[in-house]
């Protein structure tokens, strides 16, 4: 059934953006917070947390307050295969 695939979809569509790839790729390697992405790919706080919020908003990415800080991870393993198989 079609309806079985909305889950699959939805990340597909998450990562179809350059940027949320990106991230979510270096969100594989390490944790990090919205500064050292921002910094890292050169684009504003503003468009970082709305393509983090997209990533969030699919169960791609986990996260985590450390203080005031607020750190992001990977945590869908369907992503991290994605991922490896694009990197290839």
């Amino acid at each position: 059934m079609i309806s079985d695939y909305v889950r699959e979809s939805g990340i597909l569509k998450a990562l179809a953006h350059p940027a949320r790839l990106k991230m979510a790729e270096g969100l594989m390697r390490c944790e990090c917070n919205v500064d050292k992405m921002v910094r890292s790919l050169k684009i504003p706080q503003s468009t970082a947390s709305q393509h983090l919020a997209i990533l969030k908003s699919r169960n791609i990415v986990k996260v985590r307050k450390d203080g005031v800080r607020t750190c992001y991870r990977v945590i869908d393993p369907k992503v991290k295969k994605i991922i490896k198989i694009l990197s290839a």
